[in-house]
């Protein structure tokens, strides 16, 4: 068995490449990872664990992934009967769940290796690929397997539902598993992703977690980052319209160099409010509203953080709509929609409605998780999963003028579970816009091409 599956991944190494490279990016480096029908160890060792576990039924499999890859410990159990210690940062489970014939069972066991920001990465072949595939094996391209359940990705999905699992995306990806120059990479980096073709993808993959357990929102803190530049009229009014939240809410300025006296109306109703926690951070050198979103979050101190646009179109009374989804475990990062509710008249040009709309249906299918409206400043995620986004910023680089797309292309890339939450768009009344339709449009072509080469074409 070893050395057959050794050489079966060399004879079709294209194949297994593209399966180590789907799963080094859904998988942290240095995370704690758990590989359920591990074969010989080659995919747990790919996704550089800090700490890696391979289970799987075959004994000379295991003693061969055990000689091969020391630092990794692998076993060999039952899946049925599943019994490791300690808890994971993901669980995999690659082409082997066919093999079992309870696999509500094992998913079950699983559960028990779990902690709250557990992954779980299911791939499994399209049912439209069994008879290829097993052509293929009798032609002795593929290697032989036993009988397998052929499991549309709905039967994967009702089962993860089924053993207190919560599924966060889905997607599918390589048309050609075999390589030929030039050929493969046109059907698998550029059709392979375009709809209507996906549906002929060989690999589907299911991402879970979880079902989260509510929390209660006195338990939590709030902060509240106020990204600001020239706003002067309108902060004696967010910090009137910005309410308590949880345990205690701390509302944080970033003022941009404002030229209208923005920073010392601050520090007057700073003075004027000392019930209520508020700070002051100068941008300084920095520009953008995205340099100041980073600078606000690296200041707060609260548990949650959220973003409050400082000419408060987005009203900061649906802030605790917000808090509320992230108390109950809706999502781990919340983002606004201002296309959902009508909104007031002038509230956005007409061109900026157009663009807007087609920017959400583009990101939508670049990023495969459904966004209405990716430029609602209305954000929210925890401290904790904000550190893991900026720890792992070096991915994409320091790409993003609005502060939106790192938030965004971060939380997808790390698989924190997306929710919108409806706002009602209103026009502003203080001031003038800081967006340029033109100048901005075209900074969001090029955060759809980043989107493009670093999850479609990858």
């Amino acid at each position: 068995m070893d050395d057959d599956t050794i050489a079966w991944r060399e004879r079709n190494w294209f194949y297994y490449n593209w399966l180590d490279q789907l799963h080094i990016q859904n998988v942290r480096a240095g995370s704690r990872v758990l590989h359920v029908g591990c074969e010989c160890g080659d995919l747990l060792a790919a996704v550089k664990p800090a700490y890696g576990v391979g289970i799987d039924e075959d004994a000379e499999a295991v003693r061969t992934a055990q000689r091969r890859f020391e630092h990794l410990h692998f076993e060999r159990q039952d899946p049925h009967t599943l019994n490791v210690e300690g808890t994971f940062d993901y669980i995999l489970i690659c082409n082997s769940i066919g093999n079992w014939h309870d696999i509500q069972q094992v998913l079950e066991n699983l559960r028990a290796a779990t902690h709250e920001d557990t992954r779980i990465i299911v791939t499994y072949y399209s049912y439209l690929w069994a008879g290829l595939l097993r052509l293929g094996s009798r032609l002795k391209m593929r290697r032989p397997n036993r009988y397998q359940n052929w499991l549309p990705t709905e039967d994967i999905e009702n089962l993860l539902k089924l053993t207190g699992f919560d599924v966060i995306r889905r997607d599918s990806s390589m048309m050609m598993p075999k390589y030929i120059p030039l050929v493969s990479s046109f059907f698998n980096r550029f059709l392979s992703p375009l709809p209507g073709f996906r549906h002929l993808n060989l690999v589907n993959t299911v991402v879970a977690q979880p079902v989260p357990i509510p929390r209660s929102e006195a338990d939590y803190s709030v902060s509240v980052i106020v990204p600001c530049r020239n706003e002067k009229g309108n902060i004696a009014d967010a910090i009137q319209r910005i309410p308590q939240m949880g345990k205690w809410t701390e509302i944080v300025f970033v003022d941009g160099s404002s030229t209208d006296g923005t920073a010392d109306e601050i520090e007057r109703q700073i003075q004027l409010h000392p019930q209520r926690r508020i700070r002051l951070i100068r941008q300084g050198a920095g520009i953008g509203k995205g340099d100041a979103v980073r600078r606000g979050f690296a200041a707060a101190t609260g548990d949650v953080l959220v973003i409050q646009d400082a000419d408060l179109t987005a009203p900061p009374e649906d802030l605790p709509k917000f808090f509320g989804a992230w108390c109950r475990g809706n999502g781990q990062f919340i983002n606004g929609s201002r296309l959902v509710y009508p909104m007031e008249r002038q509230a956005m040009r007409f061109l900026n409605l157009l663009a807007n709309k087609f920017f959400g249906m583009l990101f939508s299918w670049l990023l495969n998780q459904r966004f209405r409206d990716t430029l609602c400043g209305t954000k929210m995620i925890s401290r904790k999963h904000y550190d893991i986004l900026a720890a792992n910023r070096a991915y994409f680089g320091d790409f993003d003028p609005f502060g939106d797309f790192d938030l965004i292309f971060g939380s997808v890339k790390q698989n924190f579970k997306v929710v919108e939450v409806p706002v009602t768009y209103r026009a502003r009344v203080y001031g003038e816009t800081n967006i340029s339709r033109f100048r901005h449009g075209w900074l969001l072509l090029k955060m759809s091409w980043v989107a493009f080469r670093k999850f479609k074409w990858h």
